[in-house]
């Protein structure tokens, strides 16, 4: 009995480039991962440039909870990308709900009230997009 099942890649029939697509994903959401977790003060302040004030450790708390977050799904991701591609439609999906919430909260429902956005905010609408292109030639039967 291994941890792992056997590889389902073989049953995938999408766009090459949407499992490509995931393993990048995966990258960009292990990276942040690993600053969020690891990083002194979780990226917040040397990266984001967010004012922390007295609450220094409260913030460097909810970004190291992030950053666990983000290696608990990353790592699927990578997974799926590289070894359980007939999962990449499911997952893709997951991303553009993942990040069309951090958008909507980031831009709409919670901006930040001294109109600092970090870099996060940026990128996940554009991933949200992007994220819906390889959704749909991921379920696109290729040509053989």
């Amino acid at each position: 009995m291994s941890f792992l099942p056997p590889s389902t890649n073989a049953q995938y029939r999408g766009a090459r480039s949407a499992p490509w697509f995931l393993g990048l994903a995966a990258i960009l959401t292990l990276a942040p991962g690993l600053i969020h977790s690891f990083l002194p003060d979780g990226g917040a302040g040397v990266i984001a440039h967010l004012n922390m004030g007295d609450k220094r450790e409260l913030v460097r708390g909810l970004f190291a909870w992030e950053g666990a977050t983000q290696l608990a799904f990353g790592i699927p991701m990578l997974l799926v990308a590289l070894r359980y591609q007939s999962l990449t439609p499911l997952f893709l999906a997951m991303v553009i709900v993942e990040r069309g919430l951090m958008s909507l909260q980031g831009w709409v429902l919670l901006p930040p009230s001294d109109g600092h956005h970090p870099p996060e905010h940026y990128a996940s609408p554009v991933t949200v997009v992007l994220a819906a292109i390889f959704l749909a030639l991921s379920l696109r039967m290729r040509r053989r």
